[in-house]
Order: structure tokens, then C-alpha cells, then sequence
């Protein structure tokens, strides 16, 4: 029985899944096929996701397929009630709802993988961090996993490392129609309209900071130098480092931005950014908030201690007023502003990555008993072919190689 906020909702819900649904041409291709095969025929599929229109629709078109889908959100701030009750109006099981507790956030989880999955699809990879550790008895279940994000991805390589992950998990985050569009171009946009609904203030003009030069980074960087911003990006990749003032920005220390930044994003996956060694050098003003998945990129509980008060300065906005009398802000609790305080990714992006999770998961039950417990990469095949229906789906051609051009390019003789 899904455990949501208000059936009543649904409507609203429905309204905006049926609105992402005519702007992602590659899911409607996709679950016109499954619908046709029926992949997933008796296969269950436990989903956290951030838990939104997109997504929403991601998980219909895998029902399409057959599957039996149990879905939860991935973070407490990002589902929306509406989308969560649509789904559940539509039959599906749901257990997810905006601003859970802690408790509540693994109550649902740990509801979703009670199911007995046969894949797992995750983003932060806390599904699987519960599978591995309070619910292993279930993991004879499970064929494979997805995993969304750069965060998840990091903490399956790190399981992979030494030898405790148990099931193959394929690392959809660094699939190049991922991570080259859903985190520079997604991020970039979705960042800044989380940012700036939140805030309603002008981003030209003032000194952005931005943690991370990784493909979010980038798109985060970018899109702040089109709004008019000076940007200025820390990093501890001496490479990326050089590909930032290469892209014409400004690197310096966390030390030596915190005196001059006026706006900061937090985009490295990383705990402790800005802590207590940066919260006295603060400008009075200055606004911070977190792109990266999980809410320690700002270290809340050290400002909540450093901090003389705290006040709601605007809806999701805290100011927190320091000792030296000046105020900062913090947005959406340090959580992802772009779905904390937004609706995430266009969805026009989110069909390219959701496209990948679609088939991933067919090739997780395709080659079922046949793939090494590892993190496993997106097949080239997979890749390709979302971005050859992406191109046609946006009415574009390319060239292709003539007979003589293939024999050139594979023969060492010129």
C-alpha cells in the first residue's frame, strides 16, 4: 500500500506528467516499444529517484515494459506531493513525500526494497547502501542495478574497491548522453532557476563562486558568466583547475573566494566545502546553496553552531547571523537547489539520461547471471543509439563515412 501525502493531488500531478510526456520523444519511442515486448514481464523494479514529473514518467514507461514498479524519492526535499499521488492514483506502489524526517526518508526506502526487486534503479545509491548493509537478505533477488549520479557512482566504485558490492550496477551517470548534457547543460540551467525563484535577485554583476569544475561545474559556471556574473571556481584538480581559467574564470582558494564571493554553488560531491575555516570570511549577504547531491557539501550542523540565530529570511532561505554580526543565507537547507528549490532538469535533457536508465535496465535483465559484480559501464551500443534518436527526434542529419573513408581511418599505410 503506498504511503503518500494527499491522494487528492493527483490531478495537479497528472497535469505535469502529462506535460513532461509530450517534450521527451525518446521515452514515448521507448515505452511505444516495450509496450510491443514486455521486457520487464514479471520483473520488479525498486526506483528512488528524485521524485518529480520526469521521473514520474520514467517509471511509467518501464511499466509499459511489464514491470512491477515500487517507487520512493532519493532526497527529503525533492519530491513533489502532487507527482507522488498521480502515480499512486494510476495503481503504482509509492512510498515518498515532500520534507519526510530522516526516519521517514528510510521507512520509505526500506518499504520499496521490501518488495523483493529484481533491479534497482538508484541515484546517490542509497538503495543499494540498505541493500548492503540492513537488508541483505534480499539481495539473492537482485539481478543488477542503475545508478543515476556522479555522487552514487563515486560510492559504488569505492564498494566495488574492496570487494563488498554484490551485484553488477551499471554506472549510467558516466554514459557520454549523461553526464556530457544531463550534468553541464541540466545543472547549468536548473542550478540558476532554482537560484533565482528562490531568491528573486539579480545574478549579473555579482562575484559567483562555484565548487567543482566536473561536468556540473561547468554548466553551473557557464551559465552564470551568460547571466552576466564574474565566476570564480575552486577547485583540488590542478587539471580542471586549468580548464577553468582556460574557460576565462577566475581560480582562487575557498579561503580567498569566501572574502569576495557573493552567490556560491557547491558542485564536487565532496563533504565540508564551506565550513567553520570559511564562515568567519563570509561578506555580510553573501548566499550559499548546494548542487551536488547530498546536503554536506555546506557543513550545516558546524554553521548551525557557529551561528548566533537563525531567521527565515524568505520561503527556503534561512539567514544564519554570525558573530561578527553579519548575516548569510543559506538556501533550501543545503540540500540540491535545483530540485530542493526547483523542477530539476528540463525535460528535454532528462529524456536523453531517463533513455539510458530505460534500456540500462533492459541490459541488466538481458544479460542476467552473465555480468561481474562491478560497476559496469553504459555499452557503447546504448549510448549511440539515445543520441541517433535524439538527433532525429530534433530533426537533424549527420554524415556518415563513405567506404573509402572507413578503409583510411583503419589502415596504418597512408
Amino acid at each position: 500500500m503506498s504511503d503518500i501525502r494527499d491522494i487528492s493531488l493527483a490531478p495537479s500531478g497528472e497535469r505535469k506528467i502529462q506535460w513532461v510526456a509530450r517534450n521527451m520523444p525518446l521515452l514515448n519511442q521507448i515505452g511505444d516499444e516495450f509496450e510491443k515486448t514486455r521486457p520487464f514481464e514479471g520483473v520488479k523494479i525498486a526506483l528512488s529517484v528524485h521524485l518529480e514529473a520526469k521521473t514520474a514518467y520514467l517509471c511509467r514507461t518501464l511499466a509499459r515494459g511489464g514491470a512491477e514498479m515500487h517507487v520512493t524519492g532519493c532526497n527529503q526535499l525533492s519530491t513533489q506531493d502532487d507527482v507522488a499521488a498521480a502515480l499512486a492514483a494510476g495503481g503504482m506502489d509509492v512510498h515518498a513525500y515532500h520534507a519526510a524526517t530522516g526516519e521517514e526518508y528510510v521507512k520509505h526506502l526500506t518499504a520499496v526494497l521490501e518488495a523483493a526487486p529484481n533491479i534497482v534503479v538508484d541515484d546517490g545509491g542509497d538503495l543499494v547502501n540498505l541493500l548492503h548493509t540492513k537488508l541483505t537478505h534480499l539481495i539473492p533477488n537482485v539481478y543488477g542495478g542503475c545508478e543515476e549520479t556522479t555522487t552514487g557512482v563515486i560510492r559504488l566504485r569505492a564498494m566495488s574497491a574492496d570487494g563488498t558490492l554484490k551485484f553488477p550496477v551499471i554506472a549510467v551517470n558516466d554514459a557520454k548522453c549523461k553526464h556530457l548534457f544531463d550534468n553541464r547543460y541540466g545543472t547549468g540551467q536548473s542550478v540558476w532557476d532554482g537560484i533565482n525563484r528562490t531568491t528573486n535577485l539579480i545574478v549579473a554583476g555579482k562575484n559567483v563562486v562555484v565548487a567543482g569544475y566536473g561536468w556540473c561545474g561547468k554548466g553551473i559556471s557557464m551559465r552564470a558568466k551568460g547571466f552576466g556574473a564574474r565566476v570564480i571556481v575552486t577547485e583540488i584538480d590542478p587539471v580542471k583547475a586549468l580548464e577553468a581559467m582556460m574557460d576565462g574564470f577566475d581560480v582562487l582558494t575557498m579561503e580567498e573566494a569566501a572574502k569576495v564571493g557573493d552567490v556560491f554553488v557547491t558542485a564536487t560531491g565532496c563533504r565540508d566545502v564551506i565550513d567553520s575555516r570559511h564562515f568567519g570570511l563570509l561578506k555580510d549577504g553573501a548566499i550559499l546553496c548546494n548542487a551536488g547531491h547530498f546536503n554536506v557539501e555546506v557543513a550545516m550542523d558546524e554553521l548551525e553552531g557557529y551561528a548566533v540565530s537563525k531567521y527565515e529570511a524568505r520561503q527556503n532561505i534561512i539567514g544564519y547571523i554570525l558573530n561578527n554580526v553579519r548575516t548569510i543565507f543559506v538556501i533550501a537547507e543545503g540540500r540540491l537547489v535545483n530540485l530542493a528549490s526547483g523542477d530539476g532538469h528540463p525535460a528535454e535533457i532528462m529524456d536523453m539520461s531517463f533513455a539510458i536508465q530505460a534500456l540500462s535496465a533492459q541490459y541488466v535483465l538481458q544479460n542476467r547471471g552473465k555480468l561481474a559484480p562491478d560497476v559496469i559501464n553504459v555499452p557503447e551500443a546504448i549510448d549511440g543509439e539515445v543520441a541517433r534518436r535524439k538527433l532525429a527526434a530534433s530533426g537533424l542529419r549527420i554524415d556518415a563515412l563513405t567506404p573509402e573513408q572507413t578503409k583510411y581511418l583503419s589502415s596504418w599505410a597512408v
